[in-house]
C-alpha cells in the first residue's frame, strides 16, 4: 500500500480493476479491489480509472475478441452495481445470480433491473 501511494504520488496512473468494494468467501465478505482502492484514495487525494466492470469499454473489447456482439450475448453476475451495470450499459441482457452478494431485496435500491434473476448459474443451463 505504502509503494502504490508513494508511486501514485509521484505521478504513476492509478488504475483499478473493478470498484467492488467486498467480495464473497465461505467466512463471509472480504475486502475487494474498491476497498483497497479508497483506502489510496484517502491517502493520496486522487481517484482511480476502473478499467474493469461496470466500465462499458472492457465488455466491448472483450465481445470484440471473440467476434459476438452485444445482441447475442449476455451478462451474468451476482452483482448489480457492477456486473448488471456492465451488461446493461454494453447494450447485453442480463442475468443475476442470488448466490453472490446481491440479494432479491437489494434490487430495489437501483434505478436499473436485470434482464431475469436467478438462484443460481444452474438455473441458465438450458439457456445455452
Amino acid at each position: 500500500m505504502t509503494k502504490a501511494v508513494r508511486l501514485i504520488n509521484g505521478g504513476a496512473r492509478f488504475i483499478c480493476t473493478n470498484p467492488d468494494e467486498t467480495g464473497p468467501s465461505t467466512e463471509g465478505p472480504l475486502p475487494a479491489t474498491g476497498a483497497v482502492a479508497a483506502l489510496i484514495t484517502k491517502a493520496t487525494g486522487k481517484q482511480p480509472y476502473f478499467a474493469g466492470k461496470p466500465n462499458p469499454l472492457m465488455m466491448r473489447t472483450g465481445l470484440n475478441a471473440i467476434g459476438a456482439h452485444s445482441e447475442t450475448s449476455a451478462m451474468i453476475g451476482d452483482r448489480m452495481d457492477t456486473d448488471v451495470l456492465a451488461g446493461l450499459e454494453a447494450g447485453m441482457r442480463t442475468f443475476l445470480v442470488l448466490t453472490g452478494l446481491t440479494d432479491r431485496p437489494d434490487i430495489e435500491k437501483y434505478p436499473f433491473t436485470p434482464s431475469q434473476v436467478v438462484d443460481s448459474i444452474a438455473d441458465l443451463v438450458d439457456l445455452v
